[in-house]
């Protein structure tokens, strides 16, 4: 979520001119003049601007260091330990140099890294020359936190060895398979000998590895120098980052919604690219098969070799796995439970459709309720026939009372959030007027935002269902809903915890200079809510918890590098609604029923075992092992087939007004049935309609009210 207005830094003209003159003076000695100006302005401006400025002093240079120095090399397959004592001089003199637009210690190590990647060269070459032994027992940590720099070149291309066995090993497997299911489709099929396969993995790695270092040597200056500059604002909050002129172009794109690819977000992860977060609408959300949590090992273009991108930059990982409308790309996935599983997705463009509000009837022990499902907080300003989540809101539920709908579910899971402005009006149809969220500058008191309009929607039971990726918008209206004890909040332990507002900020109006030095993406604001409480890290916790794949993982804005902190401001002036006759009975209900739930209690076995098999970062390297363990995962998987199997005896069907619609489209026909099959499975989706069956509202309110 991002706010632009109110926020405005101003450089005095002096200051600007001392820049030129500066970038001027040093022309002569500095090829990159220019980069001394960016220091200092992203210096100004993070201590100007950002929510909560960092010190720069020794302990900020420490946190540069060693995060500049873990971009660079993530494997620990470059540097020696002999360059890490060496950059070890400079570990507190980083905020010195900041201040003095000095650049020595990026210089020292962006040409050391230079030449160790020209020195590595040869190593893979040397090691897939010859046949791996997959009879010995070694084993290999993907952990590289724990592991230590190499002291010598015999030990940097022991490094080598072990990451080009995991990878060789990896294809060699995959091969293997292949070879038995041809056999089982055609029994007069020779397959061909280990020995064989093993050649052709090492050989397939050898493309591989030549493709990665083409696309390193591809890297510019400037792509190094983009990787130090954001060490530095990322010590601010993982939020708050610097986009050279070529990525500010791309993320421009992307938030104008027409970037084309699978439609996710995805992070680095040790040596993995983890996917974080899945975009409503896109490509990856409908296919349904990617999730979050998931790391992507292999990407193959339709038909194609599958690329190994275990290791790889996460840009460059990004440029195999996006790719033009229409077009397939498969992706082999390291699953949270430790399979492997291999999913085709179609690249497209994120439909706006698949974002708008759309609701369902369920009829439950004869009874009517209705499931409103919102993936995202959307509003649309260019548009003639401008529409809102809120808009939307508000029609569907008028549809739905036309219906005579007992009671609401307002489902809420995976929506990451959107437009702060629907969801204060989303807040304002279930409480007739009041504070919603409060939100903060720095250094200035709070400023609270209000439901003014005195008309309430829907003065009926209401549930809301969350999980731990219901982000920012999402946690906003749960928590003015919780806070004013309007709704019922089922789900997760929690939800994302993303409590901040970034905007985006041209650094070109602070030079004089004839280059684009780019943008910076800054944390400017704080959401609170009603109650005092940050959304911040703690998010919104559930009244009900519901047991989940995530309930022991450290999903969400806690999981991020230096996030900002959990705090209070004063609380809001607002009156409770209190209009339910059993609010908490119906919770205490709940937990009962979840208690003895056996479904639930697999989950919760499944979650335990899914965050052990995430914290396993040890790899066999003997074929049989190695196989042993994908089948251990893939038989314990089995454990759990049932919570994929189950059905509820609940029948949900598309509104009214809807239907006469799906005569005409058949693809939106395709598209409801789909969504009324797994809400016939969602067992989180029957507990939520239980709690509200249950819910019951004071006679006295309904006697007030008419």
């Amino acid at each position: 979520m991002m706010m632009l207005r109110k926020f405005k830094i101003v450089l005095p003209l002096f200051f600007v001119a001392s820049l030129f003159i500066s970038s001027q003076t040093n022309a002569n000695t500095d090829p990159n003049p220019k980069d001394k100006v960016l220091l200092t302005i992203l210096k100004y401006v993070l201590t100007q601007g950002h929510y909560h400025p960092q010190t720069i002093d020794d302990t900020f240079s420490e946190n540069v260091y060693n995060s500049f120095l873990e971009r660079l090399d993530p494997s620990k397959r470059y540097f020696l330990q002999s360059d890490i004592d060496e950059f070890s001089n400079y570990k507190m003199q980083i905020d010195d140099q900041i201040n003095n637009e000095d650049l020595s210690f990026f210089f020292l190590v962006y040409e050391r890294l230079t030449q160790r990647i020209e020195e590595s060269k040869p190593y893979y070459k040397q090691i897939l020359e010859n046949q791996f032994d997959f009879n010995n027992d070694d084993i290999f940590d993907v952990d590289y936190e724990k592991s230590s720099y190499a002291k010598n070149t015999s030990e940097i291309t022991n490094i080598w060895h072990k990451q080009l066995k995991f990878t060789t090993l990896s294809r060699l497997n995959d091969k293997i398979i292949a070879e038995e299911d041809k056999k089982k489709e055609d029994e007069t099929y020779q397959t061909k000998s280990f020995n064989e396969l093993e050649k052709e993995a090492r050989e397939a790695v050898i493309i591989n590895m030549d493709e990665s270092f083409e696309r390193i040597e591809e890297l510019t200056y400037s792509d190094w120098f983009s990787i130090f500059i954001n060490s530095i604002s990322e010590e601010f909050d993982p939020h708050t980052t610097y986009f050279d002129p070529v990525v500010k172009k791309r993320f421009d794109i992307s938030m104008a919604g027409k970037l084309e690819g699978i439609g996710a977000r995805l992070q680095k992860k040790n040596d993995y690219t983890k996917v974080s977060e899945l975009i409503s609408g896109g490509p990856a959300w409908k296919q349904g098969e990617l999730e979050v949590g998931d790391y992507i090992t292999k990407v193959a273009q339709g038909d194609g070799e599958p690329i190994d991108i275990v290791g790889m930059r996460l840009d460059d990982a990004i440029e195999y796995i996006k790719g033009k409308k229409g077009t397939e790309v498969r992706l082999t996935l390291k699953k949270m439970d430790g399979t492997t599983k291999v999913i085709s997705i179609i690249r497209d463009v994120v439909e706006l459709e698949e974002t708008f509000v759309k609701s369902s009837v369920v009829k439950k022990d004869g009874r009517t309720f209705g499931v409103i499902n919102l993936p995202k907080f959307y509003i649309d300003f260019d548009e003639k026939n401008f529409r809102s989540s809120s808009t939307d809101m508000a029609q569907e539920i008028e549809r739905l009372k036309n219906e005579n709908v007992e009671g609401l579910v307002i489902d809420l899971r995976n929506n990451g959030g959107g437009s702060l402005k629907t969801a204060i009006e989303i807040s304002g149809l279930f409480i007739e007027k009041g504070p919603i969220v409060q939100v903060k500058y720095r250094d200035k008191n709070p400023d609270v935002k209000k439901d003014t309009d005195p008309k309430i929607q829907w003065d009926k039971p209401l549930v809301v269902l969350v999980n731990e990726l219901s982000a920012s918008a999402s946690e906003i209206f749960a928590a003015a809903m919780q806070d004013y004890g309007r709704a019922v909040i089922i789900g997760g332990r929690q939800t994302y915890g993303k409590g901040t507002v970034q905007s985006v900020l041209d650094l070109n109006r602070y030079h004089n200079l004839k280059e684009d030095i780019g943008a910076l993406k800054m944390t400017i604001q704080k959401f609170y809510r009603i109650n005092g409480g940050s959304t911040q890290l703690e998010g919104v916790h559930s009244d009900i918890m519901l047991p989940d794949r995530y309930t022991y993982m450290n999903i969400g804005e806690r999981d991020l590098e230096n996030p900002l902190k959990f705090d209070k401001v004063p609380k809001a002036t607002y009156k409770l609604w209190d209009n339910y006759e059993n609010f908490n009975q119906a919770i205490d209900n709940s937990k009962k029923r979840i208690a003895t739930n056996n479904y639930f209690k697999l989950i919760d076995q499944n979650a335990k075992w899914l965050k052990n098999s995430q914290d396993d970062t040890l790899i066999y390297l003997n074929y049989e092992a190695y196989k042993k363990d994908l089948e251990v995962h893939e038989n314990e998987s089995l454990k759990y087939k049932s919570l994929r199997d189950y059905t509820s005896n609940l029948t949900y069907t598309s509104p009214l007004y809807e239907q006469p619609l799906l005569e005409k489209d058949e693809d939106l026909a395709e598209k409801r049935e789909a969504w009324h099959k797994n809400l016939k499975k969602d067992m989180y989706v029957e507990e939520a309609l239980n709690v509200l069956s249950e819910l019951k509202i004071k006679p006295q309110y309904h006697l007030v009210k008419n």
